[in-house]
């Protein structure tokens, strides 16, 4: 069990390694007692998404977009090159005894890269959890012992194709947690129902996690969920349903549509938007951003001659976390999710913020 003390910001993180799970304290006065309040932001990223793919085998292939997918990195037109080794290391070392888990990812499937094992073992030895998403494209077999050795979980893409199933089946076989990931659009939302509903995803996954579309990078905006869509009622009404809620998770984004739609789960469990508060990206080419669906340049803060920290308590994501400020007054939902995206607005399904219902 690892226990980080925020003494600027005045709580406290405690996480598991063994089993991924994470509570985080209310804030403390000066005297130690429990304010009830929930922080507004740590003093160093508790979570980092790292983007160590700069192009994709995947994306390039055309896979992803006849799957129904549309890759918000762009992975079939654009191409860099992946995070070199020696980059990653630093970014570890800034991060000892302060982040415990990181994220792996950017442009194409982490365990394509070519030091892919030396990249999650340093992370493990470092006392920091790597956990990464595939398209299951290129896994190798021969990959699975280190990832059964360091890694926290390994997430699939639901791509709806022979490698989305082999590669769920090979992770299970090797006795590595494994979820899925869902990306719920207007093209995918009637299948996701259908999922959960009758309970057709395939059985052993740990939790299939659904992430809201967004249009950027090849994303459309013909396929941004509406809050006025009854299907999206249908489909977040499901998880009042303990049977539905304990095989399912969700990104941040959310959160709107399960205060929206739900009324038993409890305030607790739900986390609004983290970006820039409690998380952040890194860039293939070396950028700290608040959210990796952040497109303004502006927003990026170049680490090659700058510490984590630095970037972190720089004017660019003070700016940024201005955004969650005086949004939705008077609303008793507000803490519970910030006023929704604060990078792309449209993806917010909320119906408060579409004058349905009083706040």
């Amino acid at each position: 069990m690892l226990i980080s003390a925020d003494r600027k910001y005045k709580f406290v993180s405690v996480f598991n390694a063994a089993t991924g799970f994470s509570v985080r304290s209310n804030v403390y006065d000066a005297a130690g007692n429990d304010t009830g309040r929930d922080p507004f932001r740590a003093s160093f990223p508790e979570l980092l998404d790292i983007g160590i793919m700069g192009h994709c085998a995947h994306g390039r292939s055309g896979l992803c977009l006849k799957s129904g997918v549309e890759c918000y990195q762009n992975g079939l037109e654009v191409a860099e090159d992946n995070m070199s080794f020696e980059r990653f290391a630093r970014i570890i070392d800034e991060c000892r005894g302060r982040t415990f888990q990181v994220a792996l990812g950017g442009r194409g499937d982490p365990d394509m890269h070519e030091r892919f094992a030396d990249i999650v073992r340093y992370a493990r030895t470092n006392s920091v959890v790597p956990n990464f998403t595939t398209s299951g494209f290129g896994l190798s077999a021969a990959l699975l012992p280190v990832i059964r050795e360091n890694c926290g979980a390994v997430a699939v893409s639901w791509y709806r194709s022979h490698y989305t199933f082999a590669a769920i089946e090979m992770l299970l076989a090797a006795g590595i947690k494994t979820n899925i990931h869902y990306c719920l659009s207007n093209s995918t939302i009637d299948e996701a129902i259908e999922l959960m509903e009758y309970r057709t995803y395939l059985t052993g996954i740990n939790r299939i996690i659904f992430l809201l579309h967004k249009p950027v990078g090849l994303g459309r905006g013909e396929n941004v969920l509406s809050v006025t869509d009854e299907r999206v009622q249908r489909f977040f009404s499901l998880f009042d349903s303990p049977e539905h809620a304990d095989k399912a998770g969700f990104d941040s984004c959310s959160v709107p549509a399960l205060l929206n739609f739900t009324r038993k789960i409890h305030p607790a469990t739900i986390e609004p938007c983290e970006a820039g508060r409690f998380s952040a990206y890194i860039s293939p080419d070396y950028k700290l951003y608040p959210c990796s669906f952040e497109q303004d340049p502006r927003c990026g803060v170049p680490l090659e001659n700058t510490s984590l920290q630095a970037a972190w308590e720089s004017a660019a994501f003070d700016v940024f976390r201005r955004r969650f400020v005086g949004k939705c007054p008077g609303c008793r939902d507000y803490e519970q999710c910030l006023g929704g995206c604060p990078v792309i607005p449209e993806i917010t399904l909320c119906r408060k913020k579409q004058g349905e219902v009083s706040a």
